[in-house]
């Protein structure tokens, strides 16, 4: 897996202050994508255990709420292998950090259906994650006055809520720190 870039203080993708990993690898190709770049399946730099351990060292001090992953597509079944064995270490070493994971697949038809996004991990991380923000970034949908996305049609899933009331559980923006 590559990645374009890590941020270690984000406070634009999720509450608090957190450590933001941005994948590389896109199939969506979203209009006006603020992230173009990343599409790209090699953008940026391979994703090492040197930059596993520095994001690790990143997330160690008590002000970092947790960690973000966005794109590129964190959900491309290429990264969902790496990112699963990331999110295992993550939660066995940082159980009280929260994990944001966007992507525009959605949930119920792509990430929970059999779609080209689903792998051997998916259901996996779906258990992992705390909060998914899903679907594709929309233009004519744009509201820059929403929490922590960037068009309307974005939803903001409480993953454990989801899980265990077998139904998706949508956040609204006054329930987000």
């Amino acid at each position: 897996m590559y990645y374009g870039a890590l941020k270690k203080t984000d406070i634009a993708n999720g509450p608090g202050v957190r450590v933001a990993l941005f994948v590389s690898g896109c199939t969506h190709h979203c209009k006006e994508c603020f992230n173009p770049e990343t599409w790209d399946f090699t953008y940026g730099e391979e994703f090492t255990d040197v930059v596993r351990n520095e994001l690790f060292e990143a997330l160690a001090p008590d002000y970092i709420q947790g960690l973000s992953v966005l794109g590129g597509e964190p959900f491309e079944p290429s990264n969902q292998r790496v990112l699963a064995e990331l999110f295992r270490v993550v939660r066995e070493r940082f159980p009280q950090k929260t994990i944001w994971v966007y992507s525009g697949y959605t949930l119920e038809d792509e990430l929970m259906s059999e779609s080209r996004a689903r792998c051997e991990v998916t259901d996996e991380i779906l258990t992992m994650i705390d909060v998914l923000v899903d679907g594709e970034f929309v233009l004519e949908k744009k509201n820059i006055s929403l929490k922590f996305r960037g068009s309307e049609n974005q939803r903001i899933i409480d993953m454990k809520a989801t899980l265990r009331e077998g139904k998706t559980i949508v956040l609204d923006d006054s329930k987000i720190g």
